[in-house]
C-alpha cells in the first residue's frame, strides 16, 4: 500500500477528473486501440497517473508494442503501481496506481528485455511531464 494513499469518494473522482479520466480510471475502462494520445508519442519525460500525479513510467521505459497502446517494460519504482487479477475479460492482470487506485490497463510477460513485461497502458489514464 502507498503510504501516501489518496481516497474520494465517487462523486469526488467525477469533479476532479475530465469525463475521460473518469471512465478510465474509475470505471476500469479500456480506449480503442491506435486512438490515444501516447501511444505513438515519442517524448522524453515522466508520465504520471492521470487521478493524482504519481510518477509512474519513464519514457526511457517506453517502447514501440504495435499493440495501439502506450507501452513500457517497468515503471519508474515498482511500488508506484499495484498488480490485480482480472478475470472480465479472460485472466489478465490488471495494473492500478498504487496512490489513488486508478484502472491504468494492463501488463503481460510478453515485453522486451530487460524485464520481458508489457505494461500496456491507456492514455488518457496518464499525463505526461516533459523532461
Amino acid at each position: 500500500m502507498h503510504p501516501n494513499k489518496i481516497v474520494k469518494s465517487d462523486a469526488e473522482w467525477k469533479q476532479v477528473l475530465a469525463p475521460e479520466e473518469y471512465r478510465l480510471l474509475r470505471k476500469k475502462g479500456t480506449e480503442l486501440a491506435f486512438t490515444g494520445k501516447f501511444h505513438d508519442f515519442k517524448g522524453k519525460g515522466t508520465y504520471t497517473c492521470a487521478g493524482c500525479e504519481l510518477p509512474l513510467f519513464s519514457s526511457e521505459a517506453k517502447f514501440n508494442s504495435g499493440t495501439g497502446w502506450p507501452s513500457f517494460y517497468q515503471p519508474i519504482e515498482q511500488d508506484a503501481v499495484e498488480e490485480h487479477l482480472d478475470v472480465g475479460f479472460g485472466v489478465r492482470t490488471e495494473v492500478r496506481c498504487a496512490r489513488c487506485g486508478g484502472h491504468l490497463g494492463h501488463v503481460f510477460d510478453d515485453g522486451p528485455p530487460p524485464t520481458g513485461r508489457r505494461y500496456c497502458m491507456n492514455s488518457g489514464a496518464l499525463h505526461f511531464a516533459p523532461a
